[in-house]
């Protein structure tokens, strides 16, 4: 029981320490340094626009590689191998945003491109743990744990950058714009830092499930592996449904989570009330994570997904009349309210309608459906924007997106895929005692 009480601290605390480029890189401080800063002299549509274009290239790369990866890490046994390569390449390009400076908008992209495939690439591994470090019965629970812990390190961290960016004499700082670089640094510090617990409390178990010939490389298994689970997953209708409602409205969310910043800077709030107000969603998605567990256990994981996803709807439509600083604080609030619930119940919902010992491998299919949808809603937002000189109409493609989402929802039997996981696990351990005995 102890050695399970520190898999699942370990576990959480990578939420902990990952949440940080989410919070001061993704979400709040580098959206609107790239604005103001690295792209000064271009125009705030075209600026905002080639920002929504560089998370459309990391997610595209991303997803590209999260399916492979996973069955890569599965059948060799290295998800703790690959989740610390993806999370040292995060921590260096967190390190090297420091020496972004007015102009440089090229390099912000690129460092920021090779950020984000180390975040998400490394949450790929990291998701895939949830079943093996959540005792039975507790995958949800444990699941919206670490988001809570995400918003507690992330929050925390954004708030000791906010307030060395705006008091920068306090540290001893010459301006801001030093101050905001050094807030890149500190990314790459406290995730270094706060990661080393799931390294040491987390280990990795060896996967019997996967029959594989010792002469074929990895890779080329992988390949083959990958073509044959597109095939295989057809099997599996409602985690197959799940996913394809997953990839609409987690669309929403993923330019909501990315683009909100830049988006308020184009609208002309001021960066120091941007940063503030995703400090209050912060705040607010500690408890609410827990709240959202809590309701889970109480009308299903589906139903309070769907209370999440209501609350989205109403936050889109309100934001496309966001007028003032004091709009985006109740956006704001609003997000911080069901942002963490949404994610943690669908990484758990589809956690608990894969077959064991497919783990990765399926979460690789959980990545690359966040991610390729985490391409389009980007895309579209800084598209729309241009086409029509104005960044409040990329809004709209979102709105659809989720409600899509939704509707693709209702069809999912959580229970019946459940069912089917474990009529999948019971014949495979069947197949592999015929084997044994002959």
């Amino acid at each position: 029981m102890e050695k399970n009480k520190k898999a699942i601290f370990g576990w959480t605390m990578y939420d902990w320490a990952n949440s940080a480029f989410a919070t001061t890189i993704m979400a709040a401080v580098l959206p609107v340094y790239y604005s103001n800063v690295a792209a000064k002299g271009l125009d705030k549509v075209v600026a905002t626009s080639y920002w929504a274009y560089t998370q459309t290239i990391a997610m595209l790369i991303v997803a590209v590689l999260a399916p492979i990866l996973g069955v890569i890490a599965d059948v060799s046994n290295s998800k703790r191998r690959f989740l610390f390569t993806f999370a040292g390449l995060g921590i260096i390009s967190s390190l090297a945003l420091a020496l972004v400076g007015e102009g440089d908008y090229l390099l912000a992209s690129i460092l920021m491109v090779l950020g984000s495939i180390g975040f998400a690439g490394g949450n790929v591994f990291y998701d895939a743990f949830l079943p093996s470090v959540a005792p039975p019965g507790k995958m949800d629970a444990v699941s919206t744990k670490g988001y809570a812990m995400g918003y507690i390190g992330g929050g925390l961290l954004l708030l000791i950058n906010l307030l060395m960016i705006m008091k920068y004499q306090w540290f001893g700082l010459p301006n801001q714009q030093v101050a905001t670089q050094l807030s890149f640094a500190s990314v790459g510090i406290w995730w270094f830092l706060f990661a080393i617990p799931i390294f040491r409390h987390v280990q990795e178990e060896p996967n019997e499930n996967i029959d594989r010939t010792r002469d074929t490389p990895a890779l080329t298994f992988a390949f083959s592996r990958v073509i044959q689970t597109f095939k295989e997953i057809r099997k599996f209708k409602q985690l197959f449904i799940f996913l394809l409602a997953f990839w609409l409205f987690n669309d929403g969310i993923a330019t909501i989570i990315r683009m909100a910043s830049a988006y308020g800077s184009s609208i002309g709030i001021g960066g120091n009330d941007l940063i503030a107000a995703l400090l209050i969603t912060q705040v607010i998605g500690i408890p609410c994570s827990f709240l959202f567990g809590w309701l889970a256990q109480r009308i299903s994981a589906k139903h309070a997904l769907y209370i999440a996803l209501w609350v989205y709807v109403l936050i889109v439509a309100l934001g496309f009349f966001m007028t003032s600083a004091l709009h985006f604080y109740i956006l704001a609030a609003l997000v911080g309210l069901v942002q963490g619930g949404a994610q943690a119940l669908s990484r758990s919902i589809y956690g608990s309608m894969i077959p064991k010992g497919r783990y990765t491998e399926f979460f690789g299919f959980f990545g690359i459906s966040s991610k390729f949808s985490a391409i389009f809603g980007p895309f579209l937002f800084g598209y729309v924007g241009v086409l029509m000189g104005d960044t409040r109409y990329g809004i709209i493609p979102v709105f659809i997106f989720i409600l899509l989402g939704m509707i693709l929802l209702a069809f999912v039997d959580v229970e019946k895929g459940r069912q089917d996981a474990s009529n999948e696990e019971a014949l495979s351990t069947t197949s592999t005692s015929s084997s044994l005995q002959l």
